[in-house]
């Protein structure tokens, strides 16, 4: 919208438009290296110890020398979108601008294809910088059925993934997911209501709400990106496509008797779960 080569003074410009002069003259920095590393173990330790929280975070990096403040490791978990979990008063306020839903699925019986689909978004750190992972999973046979690579926690990933994973495998009966912006967002929620799916939200803190996909975010994780420093997004984007075509036809699952998600995906019928 600024023009810096118009006869108009900038300055004249950016009070036109209503903007503030410093982001106009702003340009942005890339986040240094040493916390860039310093993400990247936080992102370890969180998924080996969720309930930590800042304070705690500090103190184990303290441990293992690494000398960081309090405000700075909560700086960097706002960052990577984390957060401690623990049991929170008044979780069940609602926010005015975002209708939160229900969770639909205790004590539901959940035992065939495309009867609840879960999704989540997860911080990926790559040799310089970092991206975000969303991804759509099946709930009975954990089957990735479509992902997103992005640059921000915006809900356009989220929606192109789970457009992508209804216009392939049909629309579920419930889509459960967390209560971040990217999935209260009216985008979403949309995309959700056109096609009668029931929409499901973990309570705030409650990570076993989402525990398979919390679960799939532990396995790629350790067995593909920890592994490896990705150069780009598209080196990024190229492993993650062997890795979930890995994960859904080769790897198996204990908790699928050692079969594969894409062997019960494709074999495991309505009618044949029923029998």
């Amino acid at each position: 919208m600024i023009d810096k080569t118009h006869e108009l003074p900038v300055v004249r410009q950016a009070r036109l438009l209503n903007l503030s002069r410093s982001s106009v003259y702003y340009e942005p920095k890339p986040v240094p290296e040493d916390d860039l590393r310093l993400m990247r173990r936080m992102d370890e330790l969180h998924l080996d110890y969720p309930f930590a929280g800042a304070r705690m975070l500090r103190d184990m990096l303290r441990l293992e020398g690494v000398n960081v403040g309090r405000k700075h490791v909560g700086t960097l978990m706002k960052k990577m979108d984390i957060e401690a979990i623990y049991r929170r008063s008044n979780t069940s306020r609602r926010n005015q601008a975002h209708r939160i839903y229900p969770y639909l699925l205790r004590d539901l019986v959940i035992d065939r294809p495309n009867q609840v689909w879960a999704m989540d978004t997860t911080y990926i750190p790559m040799c310089r910088g970092f991206v975000y992972l969303c991804a759509v999973l099946d709930w009975a046979t954990r089957r990735v059925l479509s992902w997103r690579l992005s640059n921000t926690l915006t809900a356009d990933p989220c929606v192109d993934a789970l457009e992508e994973a209804i216009l392939k495998y049909g629309a579920p009966q419930i889509m459960n997911t967390d209560q971040g912006s990217q999935f209260t967002s009216s985008a979403f929620i949309g995309v959700l209501n056109e096609n009668d799916i029931q929409v499901s939200m973990d309570g705030k803190g409650c990570w076993r709400d989402n525990v398979f996909v919390e679960r799939l975010w532990k396995s790629v994780k350790y067995e593909e990106i920890y592994l490896h420093g990705y150069d780009t997004v598209s080196d990024a984007r190229q492993a993650l496509t062997r890795y979930f075509d890995f994960y859904n036809r080769r790897r198996p699952h204990s908790s699928l008797d050692g079969k594969t998600p894409d062997t019960l995906y494709f074999n495991l019928s309505p009618l044949r779960a029923a029998a």
